[in-house]
């Protein structure tokens, strides 16, 4: 017999611990205990009369259904690989193997899946996240560089079954974008592209210039979770902020509404500024844009642990050397280096295409552990 098979019943084996650790760490239990609630709701009389309330059980019931179904099938894929395992010792049969071998890979990627997301116990880690691009000092070289790290992170996106939605999109006018604002919608989002904020430099030979010089450029992302407005302590009063209207432009084609129905809201004491173009409507801009207010004004309290909104203070990131979180490298060598957790490749095209999970892992992992790269 293939002494092979032998090999992955010790490896199965040696994961089932972890495998039933899972159980706890994802609450199995409570969550089936919270489906009978749930059900429950659902089959009660007038559960369809306030649309907006049964719409939100019925998405949380989604989501917890999806979690016990995944947990399950990775018990029933351990069972099934198992049974391979024995199988194949019984009859001495090694035309099983590569479907073992196939099964373990992907029982293992799938734990791996579930661990990360046990990691994910942030008060906003579940919801929906608002990305924000900016480009860097540099005119079309940053501009260029602020459009690939937009379509970087919406490939990402798309590739993990998250949704976006463009609320503004300032195209610069010889290439690239000035900035960009996209709202990415789906459970965990915001826990796992919170690392991704910060400052983000290129280096490469810049298509650009005509010498074939290098050329170092900046871009900034900034992520915030998107919160829903149930916040007593968040009051945002007309006199709180200056609105601007301004003709809706950029991504979007025949759909963007040439009309001035986009909208820019300042905040007068903190001096954020939100923007929203992607609706018709300039009354639903501006709802939108009060949206990305107060998610911003939340989460910064928060973070920097304030009584009340009104200490906020307006502190302006700098776009610049010695800030970046992460370096792309093009030459004279291929390099994606995170500086904060020490994470690299030098597959930068793959990164560039959105393959941004080694990085987005490595992040949680640190922040579980507290092992940062010491700069």
């Amino acid at each position: 017999m293939n002494i092979e098979f032998d090999v992955y019943k010790q490896k199965l084996n040696d994961c089932r611990p972890a495998l039933e650790g899972l159980a706890d760490s994802l609450n199995v239990e409570g969550l089936r205990n919270e489906l009978e609630r749930l059900h429950a709701m659902q089959e009660a009389p007038g559960f369809w009369d306030d649309p907006e309330k049964s719409q939100k059980i019925v998405v949380k019931t989604k989501q917890a259904e999806n979690k016990v179904e995944r947990y399950e099938n990775m018990l029933s894929a351990w069972d099934d690989l198992m049974t391979i395992c024995e199988m194949a010792a019984e009859e001495d049969d090694d035309s099983m193997l590569d479907e073992l071998k196939e099964g373990f890979e992907k029982l293992t990627s799938d734990m791996e899946s579930c661990r990360l997301e046990t990691l994910l116990t942030g008060n906003y880690d579940k919801n929906n996240a608002m990305m924000s691009f900016h480009a860097g000092a540099g005119g079309l070289e940053a501009q260029d560089w602020c459009q690939m790290l937009y379509r970087m992170y919406t490939r990402w996106a798309e590739q993990h079954g998250f949704t976006y939605k463009i609320m503004d999109y300032q195209e610069a006018d010889e290439g690239g974008i000035k900035s960009a604002d996209i709202l990415v919608e789906g459970e965990n989002a915001y826990g796992f592209l919170k690392g991704e904020n910060g400052v983000h430099r290129m280096v490469r030979v810049s298509p650009f210039d005509a010498n074939g010089r290098r050329q170092t450029s900046f871009s900034a992302i900034e992520v915030i979770p998107d919160i829903e407005d149930d916040s007593n302590d968040v009051e945002i009063r007309p006199e709180d902020y200056e609105m601007q209207v301004y003709r809706s432009s950029g991504a979007g084609g025949q759909h963007i509404n040439k009309t001035s129905s986009a909208v820019r809201l300042i905040h007068k004491a903190t001096g954020i500024v939100v923007a929203c173009q992607t609706e018709r409507s300039q009354f639903q801009n501006k709802e939108n844009c009060l949206r990305m207010l107060r998610s911003k004004l939340v989460e910064i309290k928060e973070r920097e642990h304030l009584d009340k909104i009104s200490d906020i203070k307006g502190v302006q990131q700098k776009i610049e050397w010695g800030s970046q979180i992460r370096n792309y490298v093009f030459m004279p060598y291929t390099l994606v280096k995170d500086t904060r957790t020490g994470c690299e490749t030098s597959n930068i095209n793959a990164v560039i295409d959105g393959a941004l999970d080694p990085f987005i892992e490595s992040y949680l992992n640190c922040l579980a552990t507290g092992n940062w790269v010491q700069k």
